[in-house]
């Protein structure tokens, strides 16, 4: 009976809201998809989903069907993820997600030592300063910084993630050192399109709390490209030191306002909460806990001492 085997087809469908992106998910072609939801609803005799130039929407038959199956699906994940705890070893696909520039940076330089340690792990790692959907999207684990909205995750703290106002040494010489965060509403402040603390700045001292509204020629949805423009002068940017630290360290940045602070936040491990962690999620947690985690992040240390 082929209504079995398009489960995890239709679910996509429904999960991910149409055909195209359930097929990049499943990594099939659209019309696969598409031809595998009509054999399924030609074997059930009824149909499932209604189908319209803008988008798709479930029938009576489509939302009963869907509300039993999600839930078989589920549990057989759940006895993958059983077995998968008697096989003694890592092994199989491992589908994590990180931000852009962390996962660059502090992330990626670990991948080859975890699947040398664990070769029969095929990682597939995203990057995307956009926050995803893990259970949606099919990830294990995700990385996650700053607050994290109430969900069903479980999150394993890693590190704390400091930012600082800097500037380049060309950019102080021209236009002056911000000595309040009033200063900065003469200043060009480039701005980070994806920052979830809202569009003030926030800065606190002996108390006190300051907020400022950055007002500069750039917005940009990636960190790395803010520090870019920050390293050629073009303004002051408010950046996570595990960006910025090798150029504090070095001198092409200059931290501001050193007795004003910004927020503190963190860094997580995320991932969806499961009755049996397989053995390949649970290898990566304590690999990437046993690098990062800690109090004194390696890359604070450098402009620190």
């Amino acid at each position: 009976m082929q209504a079995f085997s398009s489960i995890p087809v239709f679910v996509s469908v429904v999960e991910s809201g149409s055909f195209s992106a359930a097929a990049d998910k499943l990594n099939i072609t659209k019309s696969a998809v598409s031809k595998r939801i009509t054999h399924l609803e030609e074997e059930l005799g009824i149909r499932l989903i209604n189908r319209t130039t803008r988008k798709l929407s479930l029938t009576e038959a489509g939302h009963r069907y869907y509300e039993y199956v999600a839930q078989s699906l589920n549990l057989a994940q759940q006895g993958i993820d059983a077995v998968s705890e008697l096989q003694g070893q890592p092994r199989g696909k491992l589908r994590v997600t990180a931000p852009m520039s962390f996962g660059v940076l502090h992330v990626a330089p670990l991948i080859a030592e975890f699947l040398e340690l664990y070769p029969d792990v095929e990682i597939d790692l995203q990057l995307e300063d956009q926050m995803v959907d893990l259970v949606q999207e099919s990830f294990d684990i995700g990385i996650r910084i700053g607050h994290l909205p109430v969900s069903n995750l479980v999150a394993k703290r890693l590190a704390p993630c400091l930012s600082v106002l800097c500037a380049s040494p060309g950019y102080v010489e021209r236009y002056g050192v911000p000595q309040q965060p009033s200063d900065l509403s003469q200043h060009s402040c480039l701005q980070y399109s994806y920052y979830r603390g809202g569009t003030e700045w926030s800065l606190n001292s002996a108390g006190n709390e300051y907020r400022v509204v950055p007002k500069g020629p750039l917005s940009v949805n990636n960190s790395e490209a803010i520090r870019r423009a920050v390293l050629e002068g073009a303004g002051i940017g408010n950046l996570p030191t595990f960006i910025v630290a090798k150029d504090i360290q070095a001198g092409r940045l200059q931290v501001l306002l050193n007795d004003y602070h910004l927020p503190n936040h963190a860094i997580y491990a995320v991932f969806p909460q499961r009755k049996h962690m397989p053995l390949k999620v649970r290898a990566f947690l304590d690999f990437i806990h046993e690098r990062l985690g800690t109090d004194t992040p390696y890359w604070d240390k450098l402009w620190r001492d």
